[in-house]
Parts: C-alpha cells; sequence; structure tokens
C-alpha cells in the first residue's frame, strides 16, 4: 500500500521518504516504537520535551500514512496503544544507516568529511 501525502509531487523516492518523516519528533517517535507497542504516556515520558499536542498530531499524521497503528480497547479506563505497522517496521530498517552514520560521525566525534 503506497503512503504519502502529494502523490504526484516528488522529485525522487528520497523526497517522497523525507515527506513521511518530516516533523521534530517523527523519527523519535519510530525508534520509540520500534521496541514495541507503547501508551502515549510512555511515549511521553520516553520523548521528552515533546507536547502532548505535537506528539498527538504527529501520531495522527503517521497513522494517516500508514506507518503507525492505533488500538483502541474498550476498556474502563480507556486504553490506546500504538504500534508500528508492517510499513513502520520497513521505515525504521532503512532509517538505520542513517542512525548508525548519525552515531559513527556525529555523536561519536569523528570529524566531518568534506
Amino acid at each position: 500500500m503506497p503512503v504519502g501525502r502529494r502523490p504526484g509531487a516528488y522529485v525522487c523516492g528520497t523526497d517522497a521518504a523525507m515527506d513521511i518523516i518530516d516533523g521534530k519528533w517523527k523519527v523519535s517517535i519510530l525508534w520509540a516504537l520500534g521496541e514495541g507497542a507503547r501508551r502515549f504516556g510512555e511515549l511521553r515520558r520516553l520523548l521528552p520535551g515533546v507536547t502532548e499536542k505535537v506528539l498527538a498530531a504527529q501520531l495522527r499524521e503517521l497513522e494517516a500514512d500508514g506507518i503507525v497503528h492505533r488500538e483502541d480497547y474498550a476498556e474502563v479506563p480507556p486504553r490506546v496503544e500504538y504500534s508500528l505497522t508492517g510499513v513502520g517496521h520497513q521505515l525504521n530498517e532503512a532509517l538505520a544507516p542513517l542512525g548508525a552514520w548519525g552515531k559513527r560521525h556525529v555523536l561519536g566525534g569523528e570529524p566531518a568529511v568534506r
């Protein structure tokens, strides 16, 4: 199933993928959900600095793009869990080399290559 908001408006595949993960917290949300299903409050604790409004909005966008699945349990008190879809797991796998590059060149303190 294709995901995205602007079909036909992309220059390349990287442009299309970046549109999906565009947003300050989306990559961090993907990282947190890569460990397993999480409730909203768990995500808030794992992502210090994110506001409820922004987290909710970015989760809705990721859900609309088919990256995140929202499971609403009919319980008292209400419980909602977020998890990655199959496409979301594929996106996390695609982001893994980028994360490794960041660890090596940014967090590892190696000088930038020019």
